[in-house]
């Protein structure tokens, strides 16, 4: 994009002083670096020049900005982002880079308020407090699941979770490590996938 065309007709004058103070010529009132984002963020164009050599130093003062931000914790530029620009001065793609990350702002924007408007649609006014609390749910059925499918938990407890207790007159399992009968041991089994496929329909119906 050219510099003409990044440069907004009626665009509010700002004036920058030797002694590092910012000017704002339709309000004539002195500014901080904190009113010009405000400004931004409430979208009032403005240009910034030197007031002794008249230089457009809108660049380096919005540059400035963001680095005010990023001091206050509010990060939006990734690290590997950083380093990953930092590589193309000077690089062979340099000249593309700026009209490449305009763009994908410009589009970004765009989409804004459609993504915010399907974020409240899905998950309520507190988007992030509703997906955190799905997540909690999900972590918390996913632990239910590992309980059911751990077959060592269940050989040592002797059962599994929620499994029916065996018919009356069926013989116990002996405690002193001597052999069972095969059958017994085929009807333990299938009161175990029982119960395990018991616990998955549960589990399944309280989604």
């Amino acid at each position: 994009m050219s510099e003409e065309k990044a440069q907004p007709q009626g665009a509010v004058v700002i004036k920058k002083y030797a002694n590092r103070r910012l000017y704002n010529t339709s309000t004539s009132t002195y500014v901080t670096l904190d009113d010009l984002a405000t400004m931004v963020k409430g979208g009032t164009d403005f240009l910034v020049y030197d007031a002794k050599t008249g230089e457009d130093i809108t660049r380096s003062v919005l540059t400035q900005i963001i680095f005010e931000e990023e001091n206050k914790g509010t990060n939006l530029l990734p690290i590997n982002f950083l380093r990953q620009l930092i590589r193309f001065y000077g690089d062979s793609m340099q000249a593309f880079v700026p009209g490449f990350l305009e763009f994908s702002l410009e589009n970004l924007g765009k989409e804004q308020e459609k993504f915010r408007s399907q974020m409240m649609e899905a998950w309520g006014a507190d988007p992030f407090k509703a997906m955190q609390d799905q997540a909690q749910r999900n972590m918390a059925m996913f632990s239910d699941a590992m309980k059911v499918f751990n077959p060592f938990a269940a050989a040592m407890s002797g059962a599994v979770p929620g499994a029916p207790p065996p018919p009356k007159g069926q013989p116990q399992q002996p405690q002193n490590g001597s052999a069972a009968p095969a059958k017994d041991d085929l009807q333990a089994l299938k009161d175990q996938l029982a119960a395990m496929q018991q616990k998955l329909d549960t589990l399944s119906n309280d989604k």
